[in-house]
């Protein structure tokens, strides 16, 4: 009989679950082994990458045929270099910025030079993609257009007197940089401002029609009668009246009648901006501003540079009370107007309200030549202007319409009585009472300070009164602008004036009677019924304020 053995072999499943165990460890150990691989083989990579050569860049001049070597620009001299396999061609524009090898082999593209150099454009050369830039010292150089340039030339995006990025060794000009200091006080544009679009002046806009356009539609009659155009106009006169309005339309007319096609003609200054607490910089802008409009003159293109309030900023010499920067400021004007440059198609007006007060080395003759007074709207004139803001296309009301007849005779019925009323003589309409020395009175009447902005201002309240009124009926078709809103919108508006006129300056109110060679000793608003000023302490306040 046999004995059984002490030790019983492990079973089948004992033995699965022990493989199991096993290689679940072993899986383990080999995804270890692996990230333990890649560990290793990052930092070889950085070991290598440490040990590599510096990588050297350069700008690419042109990429020859087959696409193997490119034309370089590295370490100030010109290379012909290989271009690896691994680069895609297709993104190698001329000027583009290229990273060099250890072998000085092209590696990778890099996008454009970010850097350099600044120039003025002076001229394009379309045929080759080249173009024509002055430094900083005038001196001029042809560079080649990179591709981003190239493509916003093409576009319009650039244009003569603009600022680019360069680099006058490699030769190639990058992109355009705007020129924020000069753009922010410059609109360029061909203002939407016919001469249709004014009331009222038309005495004004023939004389700047014959000084400034004329020139310009009939040039070959000019050197016929060997005549020069002005170089200037200055309009000047009450503020309101519509001098800004005359510029635009002159900007406007000369570029319909040169065939522009939109180009920019018309560069508004804005005046009180160019001035600068550092010494230097307003004569440094309007150097910029002139040499912005020559470069846009090039050809026959007439350009208008537009001074708004020129008061502000080329007043007389010596008028300064708490700094003289009108004594370099308004040489650097002249130096302009009168320098070795030649101001070719460039037109200079002025608009101002205080002629008095500009330098008047500005207002000779060979400067501003002409001076167009812009005198305040007579009762014929405010009618021209009334029916520029009342048509009748506006909602009407319908009583007026049927009473008058038709809605045409409703416009013009309006307009009568809004001249009417703002310039009748009753005792409603008295403003100020002026007194002289010799004793004699003047009164003025709200007409007298009439202007074509307070026409426009005395219509947009005539059109809310019948809106309020529409909007509060609940049936708005069935109102309308009517006399009673007319009116109503004269009387807001010469109330709203009471307050305003300044009695502590008899000097101004003798300006504004037209009897400036007498004195005012005496001003009193008629309205209001104000205690009247005495001629003594009115001099004596005048008279302290001048020393």
């Amino acid at each position: 009989m046999t004995t059984p053995s002490p030790h019983v072999s492990p079973s089948l499943k004992e033995l699965q679950l022990a493989n199991r165990t096993l290689g679940t460890r072993n899986a383990k150990l080999v995804e270890m082994l692996k990230a333990s691989r890649d560990k290793l083989d990052a930092l070889n990579e950085q070991i290598r990458a440490l040990s590599d050569p510096p990588s050297t860049y350069g700008t690419l001049l042109k990429l020859n045929p087959g696409g193997h070597t490119a034309e370089v620009f590295t370490s100030n001299r010109r290379m012909r270099l290989v271009v690896s396999p691994g680069v895609d061609t297709s993104q190698l524009t001329p000027g583009s910025l290229v990273r060099l090898g250890e072998g000085q082999e092209v590696v990778e593209h890099c996008g454009c030079r970010d850097f350099g150099d600044i120039a003025v454009v002076k001229e394009f050369l379309p045929e080759d993609s080249r173009v024509v830039v002055a430094d900083t010292m005038g001196e001029l150089r042809v560079l080649k257009m990179a591709g981003p340039l190239s493509a916003l030339w093409s576009h319009n995006g650039v244009g003569i007197g603009d600022q680019v990025l360069v680099d006058y060794r490699a030769g190639y000009a990058f992109e355009s940089i705007p020129k924020a200091d000069v753009e922010n006080l410059i609109l360029e544009e061909v203002p939407q401002v016919s001469y249709e679009d004014i009331g009222g002046l038309h005495h004004q806009i023939e004389m700047i029609h014959d000084a400034v356009e004329l020139p310009f539609t009939h040039p070959d009659l000019y050197r016929k009668f060997d005549l020069h155009p002005p170089k200037g106009v200055l309009l000047y006169g009450p503020p309101g009246c519509g001098k800004t309005l005359i510029a635009k339309a002159v900007a406007h007319s000369l570029a319909q009648k040169m065939g522009s096609g939109g180009e920019s003609y018309f560069l508004n200054i804005k005046g009180p901006e160019l001035l600068n607490k550092f010494v230097g910089e307003t004569e440094r802008q309007i150097r910029q501003i002139f040499e912005r409009a020559r470069s846009i003159a090039e050809g026959p293109r007439p350009v208008i540079v537009f001074f708004d309030e020129m008061d502000a900023i080329f007043r007389t010499r010596g008028s300064g009370i708490s700094s003289d920067l009108e004594n370099t400021v308004v040489p650097q004007l002249l130096a302009e107007i009168d320098g070795v440059e030649d101001l070719r198609n460039v037109i200079i007006i002025g608009a101002s309200n205080r002629e008095e007060m500009i330098d008047p080395a500005i207002l000779r003759p060979g400067r501003l030549d002409v001076k167009i007074r812009v005198e305040r709207p007579d009762e014929v004139s405010a009618r021209e202007i009334a029916a520029l803001y009342i048509v009748d296309t506006l909602p009407l009301d319908p009583s007026l319409v049927e009473h008058t007849g038709d809605r045409h005779s409703a416009v013009a019925a309006l307009i009568d009585e809004l001249t009417s009323r703002m310039y009748s003589d009753n005792p409603e309409n008295e403003f100020v009472v002026l007194t002289f020395m010799d004793g004699s009175h003047e009164t003025l009447y709200y007409r007298d300070f009439a202007s074509g902005a307070m026409i426009a201002n005395i219509v947009d309240r005539a059109k809310k009164n019948a809106l309020k009124r529409a909007l509060a009926s609940g049936n708005p078709d069935s109102h309308g602008i009517s006399l009673d809103d007319v009116r109503t919108a004269v009387d807001q508006e010469f109330i709203e004036n009471d307050d305003l006129p300044n009695t502590a300056n008899p000097d101004e109110w003798a300006r504004i009677s037209g009897r400036s060679g007498q004195r005012v000793t005496n001003v009193t608003v008629a309205r209001h019924a104000s205690a009247p000023i005495h001629a003594k302490q009115v001099v004596a306040d005048v008279d302290e304020g001048r020393e």
